[in-house]
């Protein structure tokens, strides 16, 4: 059981000489140390460094070790903890493996089980950092990290898995990365914009259609579920499904069959769903237009990616890989940006995520005339980026949200009137205006203000 690797380890007790004494013991097997004295020095070392393993008491003063599991848990998601107590009973042994500790040892600590718990636990655990099933995915940022290292236990589990986050942030990029490290990786992968098609499009994409089912069905089409059999099928933007297409892809989900367009035969099918949207769905629950036990069975489980602010440390990353990416593309005489360049690119607010920093880093490398890409250009390729086409759930609702502040404010907020303008009921521009972040009140102050 030898350390091909060195995995760094996190002991925390508040016994100076047992630490020292574990420090000892585990270094001489290979692995690389650090200590804290208590729950609040654990936590502030897991902040700034990375472990493989925490092995911790259960009895210190203030936090103890079951509820530093639950902080571990919460903001490091699938970081094996092991426990360890001078009070070892079964009913305490039961509760920590029922929360998800991965070793329960008692004190005096035997050297072998102490061993072999700590390399089954790290076995378990350990993610690949690099590979085929992340290789598109470019991050060295914490919050990334973590991101894909739950993302790659959970790919290891049958489950369907809802992906949200904001439009621009490569929620197609993670859904492969799921399929790649999963069971089903030798099995396709197929993709579909649930926004992109009209309804009728989009059941019969979905789901097949019959010969002669509808005018234009020369031939009979399997759809995409049974192009995806034995894989996976990754369903973006599914926010915008409509409620009739709804209800039959729960029958899907629930009877594992499809039914084409016009055909009274049902196939079985064997497929892990993904899906994603950059819509908040429990607003669209609460308002009706999605369906709760759709999805309650799509959101078994949620990765949510973060916009590229919250991961700035990214930016240096990905704009050296796609400017190599575009040199050898289109084969530009073009190796890197100024440093005052790179500064720009770094505090630049990228409301289009990642989408929009690909754009204008292949735009910069297009147009610099100098193997090192200025600060002008840069500027220049921010304010007129105009390769940032919004999709059509995005421009609705930006039509939407405009749509509403101008009816407010040519009634001066009263929400009855600017209900009858827009044909619609009280209850229904209450729940637009909800879903928009918008009051009557605060589009007059703002109305007024700019008077």
């Amino acid at each position: 059981m030898a350390n091909s690797e060195i995995h760094p380890i996190l002991l925390v007790d508040d016994d100076p000489s047992l630490l020292r004494l574990l420090t000892l013991r585990l270094e001489s097997e290979g692995y690389q140390v650090r200590t804290a004295d208590g729950a609040q020095a654990a936590l502030n070392l897991l902040s700034t460094e990375t472990f493989s393993a925490v092995l911790s008491d259960l009895r210190m003063p203030g936090q103890d070790g079951l509820s530093l599991f639950d902080e571990i848990s919460r903001r490091h998601p699938g970081l094996p903890v092991i426990i360890m107590t001078a009070h070892g009973s079964i009913p305490e042994a039961v509760t920590a493996t029922q929360r998800g500790v991965v070793g329960f040892l008692t004190k005096p600590l035997n050297h072998e089980d102490l061993r072999r718990t700590l390399y089954d636990a790290i076995q378990q655990a350990h993610v690949p950092q690099q590979g085929e099933w992340r290789k598109e995915i470019i991050s060295r940022s914490r919050v990334m990290e973590d991101l894909l290292e739950q993302t790659y236990r959970i790919a290891q589990r049958d489950v369907s898995v809802l992906i949200s986050g904001a439009s621009g942030t490569g929620k197609e990029l993670l859904a492969r990365a799921i399929h790649n490290a999963s069971p089903r990786a030798d099995k396709p992968f197929v993709a579909i914009n649930c926004g992109a098609l009209p309804e009728h499009l989009l059941e019969s994409e979905l789901f097949g259609h019959a010969k002669g089912a509808f005018t234009g069905a020369v031939s009979e089409y399997q759809g995409l579920f049974r192009a995806a059999d034995g894989g996976t099928l990754f369903l973006d933007e599914i926010g915008d499904m409509p409620q009739s297409l709804q209800v039959k892809l729960l029958r899907v989900l629930q009877e594992r069959q499809v039914r084409s367009v016009g055909s009274s035969r049902n196939v079985a099918v064997d497929v892990r769903v993904l899906s994603a949207t950059h819509r908040h769905l429990p607003d669209e629950m609460a308002d009706g237009s999605f369906r709760e036990d759709l999805y309650y069975r799509l959101n078994v489980v949620n990765l949510n990616l973060p916009s590229l602010r919250e991961r700035a440390e990214d930016i240096p990353l990905l704009v050296r890989y796609v400017l190599q990416q575009s040199a050898e593309r289109y084969q530009i005489d073009v190796t890197r940006f100024s440093d005052d360049a790179m500064q720009l690119l770094v505090t630049a607010a990228w409301p289009g995520n990642v989408r929009q920093l690909v754009n204008v880093v292949e735009q910069c490398a297009a147009l610099t005339q100098s193997p090192v890409i200025n600060a002008a250009l840069v500027e220049q390729a921010l304010l007129e980026d105009r390769s940032i086409w919004p999709t059509l759930s995005d421009a609705r609702d930006q039509f939407e949200r405009r749509y509403l502040i101008r009816v407010l404010q040519m009634t001066d907020g009263q929400v009855t009137r600017a209900a009858e303008l827009a044909g619609r009921n009280r209850t229904d521009l209450y729940k637009l205006l909800k879903k928009h972040g918008l009051s009557a009140s605060d589009v007059v102050v703002a109305k007024e203000k700019h008077a």
